[in-house]
């Protein structure tokens, strides 16, 4: 190529508020690149990039340890590998204020909000310790159903991806490769927004933690993926956004004909959790569902 990663990316600013590399520039120059168009590609293979969003860096709202050198990994995995990536699709987690997980929806006794972290039970609400301001039947139902299945409990998250701040948007550096990379192999760029519905979490991108009927579930999503051969998937948290995501891709395309190699780029995320438990999550879907856990730097494309 002609651009170099260097006019592309500055490393010295990944997961930071300012931008000094010109957009406007990056995109003349990816117009120019004469590689092939990703239409051409033989086999269709798919970057699922998850939540690389600026509040989940090191330092920010929801920051995540660690997940500032993953986007430097990741985006050069993306230039060193742009001409045998057919399409990116990058989720955006995406909040309003009044939402489940948020402070502003619980109530203690003498009308205090719980603090970031604090975990919330069925137990508590019978015992009248915290009760939901929005929402109460659907909040008591949603703490059944999240015990009753032995899931993830609630968990009360810092403010994070308000719809509309700049703690929503993709993180700078990261944007800027993959709206290079849109460009100089003409791909439609794929932004997935998830995390809209006020009382539940949603971790996952193909569907919330719960909702009657399952009648949220993204099938189309779904649909659109299991056509091509190979899915790579990075992003933020290991243990949380993109478990649940590559979870509940591998559950929805089970029992399908062809399916797509899922690679996971261990090296392009970070965990909030320990990374033994984290790793330990995606070595139980290896031994179910074959995926394969490599590093950015190996090749397998």
């Amino acid at each position: 190529m002609n651009m170099t990663f260097e006019k592309i990316v500055n490393a010295d600013f990944i997961g930071k508020a300012e931008n000094p590399v010109s957009m406007e520039d990056i995109f003349a120059s990816a117009c120019t690149e004469k590689l092939a168009p990703a239409s051409h590609d033989a086999e269709k293979t798919l970057l699922f990039a998850v939540d690389v969003q600026r509040d989940f860096m090191d330092g920010g709202a929801l920051g995540v340890a660690g997940s500032c050198a993953d986007v430097s990994r990741l985006t050069h995995f993306i230039y060193d590998n742009i001409t045998q990536i057919t399409s990116v699709a990058a989720t955006l987690d995406t909040h309003s204020l009044q939402q489940i997980f948020h402070a502003c929806w619980w109530r203690d006794g003498q009308g205090g909000v719980p603090k970031p972290y604090t975990i919330i039970t069925r137990a508590d609400l019978d015992s009248g310790k915290w009760r939901p301001v929005f929402e109460p039947e659907a909040s008591a139902e949603y703490l059944e159903h999240l015990e009753s299945s032995g899931q993830k409990k609630l968990c009360i998250w810092p403010y994070h991806c308000l719809e509309g701040t700049s703690g929503c948007a993709l993180e700078n550096q990261f944007s800027n490769m993959v709206h290079f990379f849109s460009l100089a192999r003409n791909s439609k760029l794929r932004k997935i927004i998830k995390g809209t519905i006020p009382a539940t979490e949603f971790y996952g991108a193909f569907r919330p933690e719960y909702s009657p009927a399952d009648i949220f579930t993204n099938k189309e999503l779904l649909d659109e993926i299991a056509d091509y051969g190979k899915i790579i998937v990075a992003g933020e948290a290991m243990d949380y956004c993109v478990y649940e995501t590559v979870k509940q891709m591998l559950e929805g395309l089970n029992g399908r004909e062809n399916l797509p190699k899922v690679f996971i780029l261990s090296d392009c995320m970070s965990s909030i959790q320990t990374r033994e438990t984290a790793e330990a999550l995606y070595t139980g879907l290896a031994k179910k569902y074959k995926i394969q856990i490599v590093k950015s730097t190996e090749k397998f494309l």
